[in-house]
């Protein structure tokens, strides 16, 4: 009878479509990191990540965002996904399998980690609108391989930051002006508008 090998699970890796063109989201059946994200732009941000930084050794790896149980990359233009996702898979599958380091909590800025938890300072209309991203529309931006994070609020203006599948891309636009947007005047009177901020 034969013997059941232990150890490390077996890694299944599947690739689905974001709204951007040049980005594609590699989801695992394991938790990479739980109930938050990261974003690294370049191979100098991705010291926190050995796996992002592996990541970064393929030429054609612009950008790496890890969130919950995905890794959504960001190519170069020129590269066709069909010639490049039967190696990043294999790559992932493996690295996890091996049960390598995927983020060292350690490194990661506080700045970073504390982008969306309020703070004592935070107004009542602070508040609101973070636990509206946090409840309503973050989930639905992580399905598309992005994260979206609060920045600011002043006089009716709400400023967020998008990353991951959403940095960059065409209809990103759309989505926070009709829907986020629309949503946060809708469920918050005092928001006039929602604007991404640059980095």
């Amino acid at each position: 009878m034969p013997t059941l090998k232990t150890g490390n699970p077996i890694i299944s890796i599947y690739t689905e479509m974001t709204p951007n063109p040049e980005t594609m989201k590699f989801v695992t059946n394991k938790l990479l990191y739980p109930s938050k994200s990261v974003d690294f732009e370049n191979e100098a941000e991705a010291s926190p990540s050995p796996l992002a930084k592996e990541l970064f050794g393929f030429p054609f790896v612009k950008g790496v965002f890890i969130a919950s149980n995905f890794v959504t990359l960001t190519k170069t233009k020129d590269t066709d996904w069909n010639d490049i996702i039967p190696g990043i898979r294999d790559f992932l599958k493996e690295y996890l399998e091996e049960g390598k380091i995927i983020i060292n909590e350690e490194e990661i800025v506080a700045k970073e980690i504390n982008a969306n938890i309020s703070s004592e300072d935070d107004s009542d209309i602070v508040k609101r609108i973070k636990e509206l991203l946090e409840n309503y529309v973050k989930p639905a931006v992580e399905m598309d391989g992005g994260a979206i994070f609060f920045k600011s609020y002043h006089q009716g203006v709400v400023s967020v930051e998008l990353k991951g599948s959403c940095s960059g891309c065409p209809s990103s636009m759309i989505t926070l002006k009709a829907g986020i947007e629309g949503m946060m005047k809708r469920m918050i009177p005092e928001v006039k508008e929602v604007i991404a901020s640059a980095n």
